[in-house]
């Protein structure tokens, strides 16, 4: 392992100050849990002072969760200071963060502050922070900003008061990378006591730069950086982590730096702060987006199929998901659609494969992405040439619904050639109908899927309902077309059982 690099993630701070990412007590936890389980050294769980609520999440992370440090921001107050020190006050590793500006843009118009009053004010509260924990973080705020030789003497007199950590920001993204490296550089050389101290990197995302600004930080000497699961935060967000973290693993050989990160808890993270948060991950998005690992072209799926390395630099294992990603589509060459056959179950001889793949080639135009239960059906049409029998018949529907009726079906069928009547309710019509065909045909599948589709314009247009059914490692679609939308479904769901019949016993035989 190379020379570490502190992860501080202030994802339950800054990254719920996005807007609509707001998160509740046990939501935070929840998170809190999953930061610690990837390993991050810090966790900057609130801001005490700010509400009752962030009061009670930092006091709730800070002795509820085991491993990493557990901060408090505070501003240059006594009475933020005193907040985060009786949310943090038991706790077994507790960091009290406390910031002012240091630029003359907001000295002069945010904080009416004299340069000597805003140096007085952050000594004054490092010392007070000092008072009650060993680990105290100051952050000279607009940083990116400020003359260089003022902020050299907040630095050194915030680290004499106490500091173990000074954090430099770049709060408005402003900064670029060989500026922002330089300024680091600067620090290290000019502020005579910085040896004393761990330099931390906080920075934005304005200019889409806040990455690229904290590698050039840790390149200079940084060794702590401030960073958000999915990059969410403030504004454009912050740096993200995961990026952080994989750029250091996968350029160790470069960079001589690592982290202490559970590199394998990265996509189980991301996935559940977009699921609270409901901000969803951007698809290209590094890392952790959908088309991280995913591969559409032909030349690329070919060169991977025969070796991973050729077009990833990262194995998806190792950010926890669980493979790389095939996506059949227009670009798709015959090698992948060989290849994902294969994993089906079907080895074609070259004829077929030939006829399959001039089929595909026509549908991929069609659609932006080809699915196993696409492929499943061309197969079945252009070389298997199989009819799935129907042991399960729709004879009749009617179902009852309105603004006060509770939903309910009576759905009339034919069971392996038998008929079958079932009255059944549901929380709507669509759902009644399934409920109520459900216990009539057993089946312990489970809806993945349920869209509709207007074949025609106009309210009279014929609907077109596609289901997709799961159970155990059968995957199925079903189709069903209807002007009535509820007989429409219930056709594609009953489409879907009888595929789903004939694939399990099509196993069965195969295992006899």
């Amino acid at each position: 392992m190379g020379e570490k690099v502190t992860i501080f993630d202030t994802t339950l701070r800054d990254g719920e100050q996005s807007p609509g990412a707001s998160m509740n007590v046990e939501e935070k936890t929840r998170v809190a849990r999953q930061l610690a389980r990837l390993g991050v050294d810090v966790i900057e769980a609130g801001f005490a002072f700010s509400s009752p609520g962030d009061f009670e999440s930092v006091r709730r992370i800070s002795h509820e969760i085991d491993g990493p440090i557990v901060c408090s921001l505070a501003r240059a107050r006594e009475e933020d200071v005193n907040a985060a020190w009786e949310a943090l006050r038991g706790s077994p590793r507790p960091r009290i963060h406390t910031f002012i500006s240091t630029s003359e843009i907001h000295l002069k118009y945010q904080f009416r502050l004299t340069r000597d009053e805003a140096l007085k004010r952050a000594v004054e509260m490092v010392r007070l922070a000092r008072s009650y924990v060993d680990d105290v973080e100051f952050s000279a705020m607009d940083a990116s900003r400020t003359e260089l030789e003022y902020l050299y003497e907040v630095i050194e007199a915030a680290v004499d008061a106490g500091a173990a950590t000074v954090n430099i920001p770049d709060t408005v993204g402003y900064a670029l990378p060989h500026q922002f490296g330089e300024l680091i550089k600067g620090i290290k050389t000019n502020v005579k006591n910085i040896g004393r101290a761990v330099i931390s990197v906080h920075c934005h995302n304005d200019l889409g730069l806040a990455v690229a600004n904290s590698l050039s930080a840790v390149i200079n000497g940084a060794r702590q950086v401030e960073c958000t699961i999915n990059g969410i935060g403030e504004r454009a967000g912050n740096a993200s982590l995961e990026e952080i973290v994989m750029i250091l693993r996968t350029r160790k050989d470069s960079l001589g730096l690592d982290t202490a990160i559970v590199t394998e808890q990265i996509y189980p993270a991301s996935r559940l702060v977009s699921t609270i948060t409901g901000m969803m991950v951007q698809p290209n998005k590094a890392i952790v987006g959908d088309n991280a690992f995913a591969h559409e072209s032909g030349i690329h799926q070919d060169g991977l199929l025969k070796e991973k390395t050729t077009y990833e630099i990262m194995r998806p294992e190792s950010v926890g998901i669980s493979r790389s990603k095939l996506v059949l589509g227009k670009h798709s060459g015959r090698h992948a659609f060989r290849a994902r056959l294969e994993d089906m179950g079907y080895t074609l001889g070259t004829d077929d494969l030939d006829r399959a793949f001039e089929r595909f080639k026509l549908l991929a135009d069609r659609k932006k992405e080809v699915f196993d239960e696409d492929l499943e059906a061309i197969v079945q049409d252009e070389v298997l040439r199989l009819e799935v029998p129907d042991r399960f018949k729709l004879l009749a529907l009617r179902v009852s619904s309105g603004t006060d009726v509770q939903p309910s079906a009576a759905v009339e069928m034919e069971v392996d050639g038998k008929g079958v009547k079932e009255d059944g309710s549901g929380d709507g019509p669509v759902d009644a109908a399934y409920k109520t065909i459900a216990r009539i045909t057993g089946t312990k599948s489970q809806l993945l899927r349920y869209s509709v589709n207007a074949i025609t314009g106009g309210t009279d247009a014929q609907g077109e309902v596609t289901v997709r059914l799961q159970e155990d490692d059968h995957i199925v679609l079903g189709q069903g077309a209807h002007p009535d939308i509820i007989v429409a479904s219930a056709r594609a769901y009953i489409n879907a059982l009888n595929r789903l019949e004939y694939k399990k016993k099509e196993k069965k035989e195969r295992v006899v």
